[in-house]
């Protein structure tokens, strides 16, 4: 039985619920859940049990019911809540349910035929080919003056494109997880998951021209093994690559505003349209199942058929 079993205490106060607390301890030791995940699960349990207390009087899980779960996920889709958000919430309950009954919590799992709408598979925005040229392009000019931070901000544009890493997963990396000689990167992604990904020769380049030029002049006392490190010598944050990336992009004429991510659905398009095998693609990016990664063929089909009917005179 898990570690957090028959936790000791009423189970009628939030946040500090201390059935709540343990969920979020299974999810991060014993799931691997992302911190961002746990923060979205426990934020939805809360949730839930707020909709409990309002229809009965109680926020006591073991009191939840099939109806009870129906009922919150119809309130949800009637104020307007994205499908994706309410497919979200109902993942969120289905979990805590089952750790819950697990655990002992609840003599039954409710959830156990909890459906949900199917997430829309809307597709990603992405670069051309051309534009990503463009945007590495925009980058490199931007570190011509030898400036720390803009030596960063190439190397990260470029080692984001060139990987298909997650925003994360980069400000994540240390150094010693980088071997620019067999130019690979070593990455911890979700679930705890190790994986190896090549990089090219520009993005190896930037890499190195950092790590020479760049990161000595802001390391402090405390910046530790970080690879990449913020104005203050601290590790880079996800906000501050997010804001760079946006910067590098939107300085590009005709580019789609994109971030991170963009990148990421951008490299994944590219190596698809390339030639590279699907399960290739899903490896270098860490997809559990590969129906995520066929979204990829999905955007190249897409922009195919927009080239065709702008092209084609019987289109």
């Amino acid at each position: 039985m898990p570690s957090d079993a028959n936790p000791a205490g009423p189970l009628t106060r939030l946040p500090e619920d201390v059935s709540v607390a343990a969920f979020a301890r299974h999810l991060r030791s014993e799931r691997g859940r992302s911190d961002h995940t746990v923060r979205a699960y426990v934020g939805d349990v809360t949730a839930l049990l707020d909709h409990l207390e309002a229809e009965t009087g109680t926020r006591d899980p073991r009191e939840i019911t099939l109806a009870d779960l129906r009922a919150w996920l119809t309130d949800a889709a009637s104020s307007g809540a994205a499908r994706s958000t309410i497919a979200r919430h109902a993942a969120a309950a289905r979990s805590f349910c089952r750790w819950a009954h697990r655990a002992g919590l609840m003599a039954t799992d409710p959830s156990v035929r909890l459906t949900s709408p199917r997430r829309n598979r809307t597709l990603p925005g992405v670069l051309t080919r051309a534009e990503a040229e463009r945007v590495m392009d925009v980058a490199g000019v931007m570190a011509d003056d030898g400036d720390p931070v803009a030596l960063r901000d190439r190397a990260v544009v470029e080692l984001l494109y060139a990987t298909g890493i997650r925003v994360g997963e980069l400000v994540g990396l240390d150094i010693d997880d980088v071997d620019l000689g067999a130019r690979v990167v070593r990455v911890l992604g979700k679930g705890a998951k190790e994986r190896t990904v090549p990089l090219g020769i520009p993005a190896a380049q930037t890499v190195t021209d950092w790590l020479a030029d760049g990161r000595p002049r802001l390391v402090r006392d405390g910046s530790g093994p970080a690879l990449f490190l913020g104005a203050r010598g601290g590790r880079l944050d996800v906000r501050q690559a997010r804001r760079t990336v946006h910067a590098v992009v939107e300085a590009v004429p005709g580019a789609p505003d994109l971030g991170p991510h963009g990148l990421r659905h951008s490299a994944a398009t590219h190596l698809l349209e390339g030639g590279a095998d699907l399960r290739l693609v899903q490896e270098l990016l860490g997809h559990a199942s590969l129906a995520t990664t066929q979204i990829y063929t999905h955007v190249s089909i897409e922009r195919l058929r927009a080239s065709y009917a702008q092209a084609h005179p019987r289109a």
